[in-house]
């Protein structure tokens, strides 16, 4: 790959952002009776990431390795930008598989940008490359990294409003610091608290969401 200066791009928000409409509202209830963490009330494929995927514990290294990318993608842009398009990320990007996506050149990069279904932006497109370079490069398994920066279950009230959400934590700012020493880019603070809210190292679904009724029926 051709040697470029990673623009500086803002961190993504820690959640995905709530819909105009819900501004102040932290909760809003679907025609399913459900109560649900207001951001997803947007769009449905928010409510079914929000549903089966954000705050659920992932494990699974590929699916680690694609949040990480994903997450990168989404700097500066909304999480649903993302979502709509991950379809085809997945199926660019080999899905996600980082020997595949190791092994991608020049020529794949110049293909990628040209493709009008992902986002098209170099930094982040060689990023994606290098970091699973950096994944193949690891003493040890991306999970077993990844997962030693999750703090301590939550023992205290969940957050009743969105200023309860933080947009960095120390561990995220821990993890981003560790990733970075061994390569990794577009891994700022900021957006490895997103990331550590999509794998479920952290649980933000606010008090009264289903998905914590459902959390605390099984503990």
């Amino acid at each position: 790959m051709s040697a470029t200066t990673e623009p500086t791009v803002p961190d993504a928000p820690s959640a995905p952002a709530a819909p105009a409409t819900a501004e102040r509202e932290v909760l809003i209830v679907g025609d399913d009776g459900r109560a649900r963490c207001a951001w997803s009330a947007s769009d449905p494929e928010y409510r079914r990431y929000h549903d089966e995927e954000w705050g659920r514990p992932q494990h699974d290294p590929r699916a680690l390795y694609e949040k990480l990318c994903l997450e990168g993608f989404q700097a500066g842009l909304s999480w649903i930008t993302i979502l709509r398009r991950r379809p085809a990320f997945r199926e660019l990007f080999l899905g996600f598989d980082p020997v595949k996506v190791a092994a991608m050149t020049e020529v794949d990069v110049q293909r990628l940008l040209q493709d009008a279904r992902i986002i098209r932006h170099r930094g982040k497109i060689e990023a994606t490359i290098s970091n699973a370079r950096a994944v193949l490069d690891l003493d040890l398994p991306l999970e077993e990294l990844m997962w030693s920066f999750a703090p301590s279950p939550r023992t205290g009230a969940r957050p009743r409003s969105w200023s309860d959400l933080p947009a960095v934590t120390p561990e995220s700012t821990a993890l981003s610091k560790e990733l970075r020493r061994r390569g990794f880019r577009f891994v700022g603070p900021t957006t490895m608290y997103a990331l550590m809210q999509a794998t479920g190292m952290v649980d933000d679904h606010v008090e009264g969401c289903f998905v914590v009724e459902e959390v605390e029926a099984r503990s």
